[in-house]
């Protein structure tokens, strides 16, 4: 049985919407993920200094019963649906193409022990005598800046290296929307996080160190000028920002930083920045573990991720991770928590981002990573092989949806059988081929394209190959992540307030348990629905501004909005169209579980304006809904 909305506060916990088992779970993180049924969560390695909770890390973990990623507020720790604090991604029964994909839950809740060096740090003590406490880069011969910080022992101190200098601290002022009173904007608070510098006057750090910002300052190694800076672009699926400074002065003596190729398991790295727990540049040494599609934790999506063993702590965003070469072959944004688990970190490889850098490069503007627009079923099981008419030789997965709004919808039906991508064969359990003795998801040939560019895939219909063409497109959500930087849209009549869903919107108003205390009907749309238009948004009573017009309502809490005045309700701008036109007697709301509204349309209106006043709200529509 449903459950009607209460209000806001702690309301009781709602049961999980149930699902088919094989249904894939929406694309999240893990920022990292963990193996299925143990609890993991993921966190953005972000050092919020000052605003609500002070001192507290962004945090997103995962829940058993919720395989979708959110994040969390900065300053206090959020719990996710999918995983990490960042938690590592797994393979299920099915998944989703491109970013998304089957992710398995956990959740985290230990610290990361230390493990970050201080500069300052270069010496400890022991019975022995002293030793160098610093990481050391074994750096090849034919390096260009090999002998450059020799310590005259024939030993190379990696404090010295030029690469160092190239890493900066970012300081960010957060301004975050208020999605449970959206004509404002909560107070602001200040972070810190890391960066580093690239060719062309260019600084990359975290998508997440720089969201809702309302200034941000960049501050070199060793200086004590902090400098105005830029955003350029912001990628959220990828959690990668670029930055730029207008100010000569910032790039006088700096060597940007190059990038190396995609490091193998067992190779050395070094992760550089500005951790909690000091001022000045940290260095921690580690190892490549393991690599493979990981949940980004902040961009609710799943991308080629590396994992490392080297302490990522708050303050580490965005940091470079060098290899022995002083290479940049990754960024490090989040780790993985878990009783079990120690130092278990996590980079954006360079795959990752020379895309979100060449995608910048082509547009002037970040598009994203685009899907297939497809969920889909593994096929290990020979019946099922065999009843749908495969070869023994044949393999591939089975398509269970494709999403109306994607490009494939046009082609790709129900039941089709996807057996190739790009001429790449897909395996049976949805992988492909990566390196000597590697496998992948086969989201990540997707997930190298680029929005608009077509894919060619093979699939088997009623026992015969066909091949397409198929364009890549975006992913449109019913239930978006994010709203990309934009303030959340509303619209008021006589003081009732309506609202476009979304997970910042849903975290707001039930909290880091959301995916626990939103209502039932809320989270299987969130879970299992498919917008079936680009234009389609879920627009619900957010709440009711008491007033004698709207008496006997004001217990309507986050309740769906089917029909006005008979006509479906396609999005909030439509709904704000057909009420501001209205010329009939009466508003009539149709709403979920079987409930209506009902206002006298010549007394409505007039209604709005005193208590627009009495609120002190600026204005009846947020500016994307102004007709």
């Amino acid at each position: 049985m449903d459950h009607i909305p209460r209000k806001r506060g702690r309301p009781p916990k709602h049961p999980k919407a149930p699902g088919p088992p094989s249904s894939p779970q929406p694309s999240g993180f893990a920022t990292s993920r963990g193996v299925v049924g143990s609890n993991v969560s993921s966190e953005v390695m972000h050092n919020t200094k000052s605003g609500p909770a002070e001192g507290e890390d962004v945090e997103m973990m995962e829940r058993d019963r919720s395989p979708i990623v959110r994040t969390g507020q900065r300053g206090r720790p959020q719990k996710r649906g999918v995983i990490i604090k960042k938690s590592p991604s797994s393979g299920g029964q099915g998944g989703k193409s491109g970013s998304g994909g089957t992710t398995p839950d956990r959740e985290y809740s230990k610290e990361v022990e230390g493990g970050d060096l201080d500069e300052r740090s270069s010496e400890k003590s022991t019975r022995r005598g002293k030793y160098s406490a610093v990481p050391k880069l074994h750096l090849q011969s034919d390096a260009p800046w090999h002998t450059s910080y020799d310590d005259g022992n024939g030993q190379e101190d990696v404090k010295d290296a030029p690469f160092m200098d190239a890493v900066v601290k970012v300081f960010c002022v957060h301004t975050e929307p208020n999605f449970s009173l959206p004509w404002q904007r909560k107070r602001q608070f200040s972070s810190n996080s890391s960066g580093f510098i690239i060719n062309d006057r260019r600084v990359l750090t975290n998508a997440h160190s720089v969201e809702h910002h309302t200034q941000v300052k960049v501050k070199k190694r060793g200086s004590d000028t902090k400098y105005l800076a830029t955003v350029l672009a912001i990628g959220t699926e990828c959690d990668i920002a670029m930055l730029t400074v207008s100010n000569d002065e910032f790039w006088e003596d700096v060597t940007p930083v190059e990038f190396g190729s995609l490091p193998r398991l067992q190779d050395a790295v070094t992760v550089v920045g500005y951790p909690i727990g000091g001022d000045t540049i940290s260095v921690t040494s580690g190892v490549v573990s393991r690599i493979e599609v990981t949940s980004y934790v902040h961009g609710a999506t799943e991308l080629l991720g590396v994992q490392i063993d080297a302490a990522i702590n708050a303050g580490n965003s965005g940091g470079p991770a060098f290899n022995d070469r002083g290479e940049c072959v990754g960024i490090a944004f989040q780790s993985l928590k878990h009783e079990d688990a120690e130092n278990i970190g996590y980079v954006i490889p360079t795959p990752v981002i020379h895309h979100f850098i060449k995608d910048y490069l082509r547009t002037g503007d970040y598009t994203g990573f685009p899907i297939l627009g497809i969920e889909w079923q593994k096929m290990e099981n020979p019946d099922l092989r065999k009843a749908l008419g495969m070869k023994p030789s044949q393999k591939g997965v089975r398509i269970r949806r494709v999403e109306p709004t994607a490009p494939a919808a046009k082609q790709l039906l129900s039941s089709d059988i996807l057996l190739s991508f790009d001429d790449i064969e897909i395996a049976n359990d949805g992988t492909v081929p990566f390196r000597h003795g590697e496998r992948i998801g086969f989201s990540y040939l997707v997930s190298q394209k680029y929005t608009g560019e077509i894919a060619k895939i093979k699939i088997l219909r009623n026992s015969k190959i066909k091949e397409f063409e198929v364009e890549l497109a975006n992913q449109k959500r019913l239930v978006p992540a994010h709203i990309k930087g934009k303030p959340p849209s509303y619209y008021i009549i006589a003081g009732i307030v309506f609202a476009a869903v979304s997970v910042p919107y849903l975290r707001s108003e039930y909290g880091k348990d959301y995916d626990y205390d939103s209502p039932v009907k809320l989270l299987d749309k969130l879970l299992h629905s498919m917008a079936q238009t680009e234009e389609e948004q879920l627009v619900v009573v957010s709440q009711v501004l008491v007033a004698d017009i709207n008496i006997g309502y004001e217990d309507i809490v986050n309740t769906q909005i089917l029909a006005f005045n008979g006509v479906p309700v396609k999005n909030l701008k439509h709904l704000a169209t057909m009420v501001e036109n209205c010329e009939d007697q009466f508003l009539r709301f149709d709403l979920e579980y079987q409930q209506i509204v009902v206002l006298e349309t010549k007394a409505a209106k007039p209604a709005t304006v005193d208590i627009l006043a009495t609120h002190c709200i600026p204005s009846a529509f947020s500016d994307d809904l102004r007709i």
